[in-house]
């Protein structure tokens, strides 16, 4: 299998990828952070250190890989994940995008969008990153970031998708999405493969929000790629607890779909501005919530039920690198 793939230290064969988690934030902020920087501001050297740890305890359980779809306004920094990256082995994929309205960093492209130059930046600024690299330290991205919100992609939204689809048409470039609470999966994908992006080029992440398998199913049958990404959030963002997201992705898996789903854990390892104190119910519920649980506590589980080690190589390691693979290729329909 050919191919190849950007990451934080520059590009490698898809063949190095290896057992892969498709979405962790290592820095992550609100928008907004920077305004509390008086008692949250960032000591690179501490985050650094923790990065560190957070990497060397991801590279115990085997893997190889991470990918980071921070947005580029919730505090993306790449040269922080370059340095965890040089100093510990593991592989870096970053990302370029923003994230959905309710929650991401709205004035600055609405500003532009009244002046009828948004989407044709968000584009220019998706190509440059893509083809020359981000902030001047040429780390080009391996995907691009999209996000929508509960219930409705909004017109806002719909920028970011029509640009990102002009990139992709040009690129060949990967797409991760972000939907909110479990909506929205079928919608994404039947809106990206409209504007012209392969299908196969598609992962629509957070589908384990929802457990319905027919939402599941409807994705799935327009060909693209799902992630089951959030095991650990419970009770929190509308998300089910994990034993639910289990027998949800047990019966995609009787099914077949083995080959077309990604696993990860949504983790927010170092938090921009004040780390959030949470009360102690919600703690007892989020204590798994970490980039280990899958392999100490998920995996296990779905081997008891009787999920086999083909079953796993496939999800954790040859569907991303089929994934890159498709990086080049545009959609025909």
């Amino acid at each position: 299998m050919g191919g190849e793939v950007e990451t934080v230290r520059g590009t490698i064969s898809i063949n190095q990828l290896g057992k892969t988690l498709i979405h962790e934030h290592f820095v992550f902020g609100y928008p907004g952070f920077s305004g509390d920087y008086t008692l949250g501001a960032f000591n690179y050297n501490k985050a650094l250190d923790k990065g560190v740890q957070i990497a060397r305890n991801i590279l115990s359980q085997g893997v190889k890989t991470v990918l980071d779809p921070t947005p580029n306004e919730c505090g993306r920094n790449v040269g922080f994940l370059r340095d965890i990256s040089e100093r510990t082995g593991l592989q870096i994929i970053c990302g370029t995008g923003y994230y959905y309205e309710g929650e991401g960093a709205t004035p600055y492209f609405k500003f532009r969008q009244g002046l009828g130059s948004a989407e044709e930046e968000i584009y220019e600024m998706f190509i440059t990153e893509i083809t020359e690299g981000i902030e001047g330290t040429g780390i080009k991205p391996g995907f691009i970031k999209l996000a929508s919100s509960k219930d409705v992609i909004t017109d806002y939204e719909k920028m970011f998708f029509r640009a990102a689809a002009k990139a992709h048409k040009e690129t060949g470039i990967t797409i991760l999405t972000h939907t909110q609470e479990g909506t929205m999966g079928p919608e994404q994908a039947e809106l990206l493969i409209e504007l012209g992006v392969n299908p196969n080029c598609i992962v629509i992440g957070h589908m384990c929000g929802n457990t319905d398998i027919s939402y599941h199913v409807r994705t799935l049958e327009k060909g693209v790629r799902i992630a089951f990404d959030r095991f650990g959030i419970q009770g929190s963002v509308g998300a089910p607890m994990d034993q639910q997201r289990i027998a949800t992705l047990l019966e995609l898996l009787k099914l077949g779909y083995e080959d077309k789903i990604f696993l990860a854990h949504d983790t927010v390892n170092i938090w921009l501005g004040r780390e959030p104190k949470m009360p102690v119910q919600v703690q007892e519920l989020m204590k798994n919530w970490h980039p280990e649980h899958l392999f100490q506590n998920i995996i296990p589980e779905l081997k008891q039920s009787g999920v086999n080690d083909d079953q796993l190589e496939t999800i954790l390691v040859e569907n991303v690198k089929a994934l890159f693979s498709k990086q080049g290729s545009v959609a025909t329909n």
